[in-house]
Parts: structure tokens; C-alpha cells; sequence
């Protein structure tokens, strides 16, 4: 059944996230060990990887063909998984070039998150934190709807392992990409 909105657009109407100091104790920190399931069939241990990472954390991408969680919309900072998807993929190439390799994560399973991939052409990799160990372990800011526990969203510039840049809250989520990619060529990597 189609949904009765687009799925790939921001309303304009959209409430704007607060900064509720939910990311401030991140900054500096090490990324904890956790082994997160990717779209590409393989583990990702985020803490392990050398140079620079983008890790955009969502609440949950929504499909065409099913309706959002009751009062998604209202919810600050929960709409636009999808626009800021898209996003970081038309980026891809300039990230890239920044020397920055560039995941997705949420707390949807890797088998929901790979139609995402498929649907929406995107050149990089979704994590699943669908047991949210990578979540409780940094303390990240959740929020629950419909007996889901879901990440605020959020953006983390990594240098070997090390949380270097958090952006948060992020809003509109559509920009998120443009603001790293300016990010980075501010701050060139280690």
C-alpha cells in the first residue's frame, strides 16, 4: 500500500531537533569494539579502522510502500532518513576524495537496510546496531516509538578509531552531507 506522503522529500512543516547535550561527552572519545553487521554481507568494527571515517547515524529509513510511525513527523529530528541517504550518496565522490570512507547506521535489521541500498543506489555500506551495543556502548542519544528504540540522528567524523567531530542534533537532514564534506576540507585528516 502507498504511502501518503513522499518518502524522498522533507515537509516543510518539520519541528526542529534541540541540542539536548545528548552527544557532548563524545568529542575525544575512542570508538568502543563492537563487530556491527553490514549490507555487504561482512562485520565492521568501526574502532579498527584506520584514517578517517563518516559514520551517519538515523532513526530508521522508511519505504514507499509503508506509512511512518504514528506522529513521526512531530517528532524532532526523526523525518528524513531517506533525503539524508540520498544525500551523503550524491557526496559519495567528495567525501571520498576528502580521504574519508563513508557508513550508514541505524538499529534496523541488515535485511531491511539492504533494500534501502538497492532502492536508493547507494555506494557505501549500512551498519545494524539492531541489538544497539554500539549505542549503549557510546551512551547515544535514543528515542522510542512504537516499541522501537531508535537513534537520534546524528554524524560522527572519525580519525583512527577516535571520535574527532560530532554533528548534533542534525537539521535539516538533507545538508548533513554538505556540512561534513565543508567540515572536512576545513580539517584536513591525520
Amino acid at each position: 500500500m502507498p504511502r501518503h506522503d513522499n518518502v524522498y522529500e522533507l515537509p516543510r512543516d518539520l519541528p526542529v531537533p534541540a541540542d539536548d547535550g545528548g552527544c557532548a561527552h563524545l568529542p575525544g572519545l575512542a570508538l568502543p569494539a563492537v563487530a556491527l553487521a553490514s549490507t555487504a554481507g561482512r562485520l565492521v568494527d568501526l574502532a579498527g579502522l584506520p584514517g578517517r571515517t563518516v559514520v551517519y547515524l538515523y532513526p530508521r529509513t522508511g519505504r514507499p510502500d509503508q506509512e511512518s510511525p504514528r506522529g513521526w513527523n512531530e517528532i524532532p529530528g526523526a523525518r528524513g532518513c531517506t533525503p539524508q541517504s540520498c544525500a551523503f550518496r550524491d557526496h559519495h565522490a567528495e567525501l571520498t576524495a576528502l580521504g574519508a570512507r563513508v557508513f550508514g547506521l541505524s538499529t534496523q535489521d541488515t535485511e531491511y537496510q539492504r533494500e534501502a541500498v538497492e532502492r536508493l543506489h547507494l555506494p557505501f555500506e549500512l551498519l545494524s546496531d539492531d541489538r544497539l551495543r554500539f549505542a549503549q556502548a557510546l551512551r547515544l542519544p535514543t528515542f522510542e516509538v512504537e516499541g522501537m528504540t531508535l537513534i537520534k540522528r546524528l554524524t560522527l567524523i572519525v580519525d583512527g578509531g577516535r571520535i574527532a567531530k560530532v554533528f548534533y542534533p542534525v537539521f535539516p537532514p538533507d545538508r548533513n552531507a554538505g556540512d561534513v564534506v565543508a567540515w572536512l576540507s576545513a580539517h584536513p585528516g591525520p
